[in-house]
């Protein structure tokens, strides 16, 4: 097991990035830090990837993750939209590489099942657990992305 257990969460995807900073210590998960990175439809693809990279660098850095659980895809019927979160989860990949991070990649059943004990749970059910395991609640206004990312790191400290 690695001295440092902080480990970075991320939901995928080009509009939207889910971020999440978690730290374990004497079996105790702490959210450390969670954000969005959203980037402008004004930009093009290109440089909107370059947005994700540049900020997604300047979190790893800062929180000085040495470890990474990343979200798989799962199906989109929309072919445009699964090849622009497959570029954006390579830039992801690229960036954790970098920053030698070990990588992990979980689906989002796996994901779901560690956190709920339930592969199948809505997001509703995801929030909840969430909230419970780390003994907080949520602003309304938090983002779905923002849940999922710590979801997918909070499920990636039981593997690594």
């Amino acid at each position: 097991m690695l001295k440092n257990n902080i480990i970075l969460g991320v939901d995928p995807g080009y509009d939207r990035v889910g971020i999440s900073i978690i730290s374990k210590k004497d079996n105790k998960e702490t959210l450390l830090f969670s954000t969005c990175i959203e980037t402008s439809k004004k930009e093009t693809h290109s440089q909107r990837l370059l947005y994700i990279a540049n900020e997604l660098e300047k979190i790893i850095k800062k929180n000085k993750a040495k470890r990474a659980c990343i979200e798989t895809l799962f199906l989109f019927k929309n072919q445009k939209t699964v090849m622009r979160v497959s570029e954006a989860r390579g830039v992801i990949i690229y960036i954790c590489e970098k920053n030698n991070l070990d990588i992990l990649e979980l689906t989002p059943m796996q994901i779901k099942n560690n956190v709920t004990n339930n592969g199948h749970a809505d997001k509703k059910q995801v929030k909840y657990m969430v909230e419970r395991i780390l003994n907080m609640e949520f602003d309304k206004k938090i983002l779905d992305d923002e849940i999922d990312a710590i979801a997918c790191g909070l499920a990636g400290l039981a593997y690594f």
